[in-house]
């Protein structure tokens, strides 16, 4: 074989597992399956082409054919697959929160909703003389935190007004009053962003962006003394909104559904 056939033939071969890649993203989200004309046309692909890379992937038992309405879907090796290399949300996350930190040089922690609480799942301490520093676990009041109320925004309105007393507890003379805090929630849902100003602690702030992936909802936050944060906020935002790209790039959440 010449070097021109090698190159030629490892060309081919990547391009082939590029087109099954983006067949069995198809499927993947569309886990109702799909015909053989609506993943030629989700994948941009002739149909012809499509067939064949499908009864490749059917031997494998990657995808397998939807019953008699016909079509396909994924196959059960594929989900053997997930469930023996799937890592859990702590660790995915945790190099990116590491990241993160040394980038802004301040605390970051990954949390979660726990009724109107928010728990701290991990946390990042940043190394430097005057940091802050909180333990893994605790339940702090959504409302006045940041990543809580990222959380907080994706709840209907009725949910919010169920779960929030009236009055709110205040932590600090900072924290917001019921009606200000479900107003600065709809702007929190359009943004994906939000900020916690000594609203928790005093001389303490928190920005926090939303985690939408497979596993779940989630917050990503840079925790850091006010003096700090007031300076680097727009920086902060920035670097939260680039991690939480890298992050859903690889866990997200894929809303598109075709069907056919």
């Amino acid at each position: 074989m010449t070097s021109t056939e090698e190159s030629t033939g490892k060309h081919g071969g990547i391009q082939v597992i590029a087109r099954a890649a983006s067949i069995m993203r198809a499927l993947g989200n569309n886990p109702q399956g799909l015909s053989l004309a609506a993943i030629a046309q989700v994948v941009d692909l002739p149909r012809s082409t499509v067939q064949r890379i499908i009864n490749a992937l059917a031997v494998e038992h990657l995808v397998k054919a939807r019953g008699p309405s016909g079509g396909f879907r994924l196959g059960p090796a594929f989900g053997q697959l997930i469930t023996q290399t799937q890592m859990d949300i702590i660790s995915l996350v945790r190099p990116h929160l590491t990241s993160l930190s040394e980038q802004v040089q301040e605390s970051t922690c990954l949390s979660s909703l726990s009724g109107d609480k928010v728990y701290v799942m991990d946390r990042i301490v940043a190394e430097r003389e005057l940091r802050v520093v909180f333990p893994i676990g605790i339940h702090v009041p959504a409302m006045a935190t940041s990543g809580g109320k990222v959380l907080l925004a994706e709840l209907p309105e009725d949910t919010l007004r169920a779960l929030l007393p009236d009055p709110l507890p205040a932590c600090t003379a900072k924290s917001l009053k019921r009606e200000a805090l479900l107003a600065q929630l709809k702007d929190v849902k359009a943004s994906g962003v939000a900020t916690d100003e000594n609203e928790y602690i005093e001389g303490l702030c928190s920005y926090a962006a939303l985690l939408d992936t497979y596993l779940g909802l989630y917050s990503i936050s840079i925790v850091a003394p006010t003096s700090r944060a007031m300076i680097a906020g727009g920086r902060f935002q920035h670097a939260l909104q680039v991690c939480k790209k890298n992050i859903e790039e690889v866990i997200g959440r894929m809303p598109r559904t075709i069907h056919g």
